[in-house]
């Protein structure tokens, strides 16, 4: 077996600045994620957990926790069910994994597989918060709730506009919007929240959109009748204006 990994990346060469991501056919017949990193590569499952690991019989760590909590509220002894600082070391480390799997789907334009694994992380964040002995250690994971947000908004956003519907898409980005803002609100100050870089891309990314999106024949026909009244031609506007009604 070839142990030396140099001729594998010197024929995948690392470029400073660039997020270089592939896929490649796995020895079990699966397609394999390959993110290239600076000392090397990175490979990852494209379902389940992404080093392939599974955790007591469970797809992940999370989903054991998951299920002993269950127990426990089965049991009648919620409030017993603690996370200590070791449990969400953890838990953050197997949450990077999924990170690193959705900034590479992202590249790959695998919007509904950044919407799984964001969405996942964000199930993870909700989880130690209820669950962790110790604020401080949910502090460990919300603090980068406004990013995972702004990646599913922008899956979700990219996913939309694929099928041109502009609407759903600026929908979703609206609702990112108010899920940063609201998170932010607790906590910060307002003119830290309006320097949020999250915040600040999708309110540039939701103009672009509103700019990019065609206008309905209501629209077109508003447009049109706004521009004959400022050049006074008021028989044009009559009749876009009755056009106007028509539609409706």
């Amino acid at each position: 077996m070839q142990e030396d990994l140099d001729p594998l990346m010197r024929s995948w060469p690392f470029e400073q600045g660039n997020i270089q991501v592939r896929t490649i056919p796995g020895v079990d017949g699966k397609l394999k994620i390959q993110l290239r990193l600076d000392l090397g590569i990175l490979q990852m499952e494209m379902n389940g957990r992404p080093d392939g690991q599974a955790i007591l019989g469970c797809e992940s760590l999370l989903d054991h926790y998951e299920k002993l909590a269950e127990r426990f509220d089965r049991e009648g002894n919620a409030d017993s069910f603690k996370l200590n600082m070791e449990d969400c070391l953890k838990l953050q480390q197997e949450g990077i994994q999924y990170y690193h799997r959705y900034i590479a789907f992202f590249q790959l334009q695998n919007f509904p597989g950044v919407i799984r694994d964001t969405e996942r992380n964000m199930r993870l964040f909700d989880f130690v918060t209820a669950h962790a002995e110790k604020p401080e250690m949910a502090t460990m994971f919300q603090q980068f709730r406004p990013y995972v947000l702004m990646m599913l908004t922008r899956a979700k956003g990219m996913l939309a506009l694929q099928n041109k519907d502009y609407a759903l898409a600026i929908k979703h980005i609206e609702w990112g919007i108010h899920e940063i803002h609201s998170f932010l609100q607790v906590g910060m100050p307002p003119e830290l929240i309006e320097q949020n870089h999250e915040l600040h891309f999708l309110q540039n990314w939701l103009k672009d959109v509103r700019k990019e999106r065609p206008l309905t024949p209501r629209e077109k026909l508003q447009h049109q009748m706004h521009d004959a009244v400022e050049k006074e031609d008021y028989e044009r506007a009559a009749r876009l204006r009755d056009a106007l009604r028509e539609l409706s």
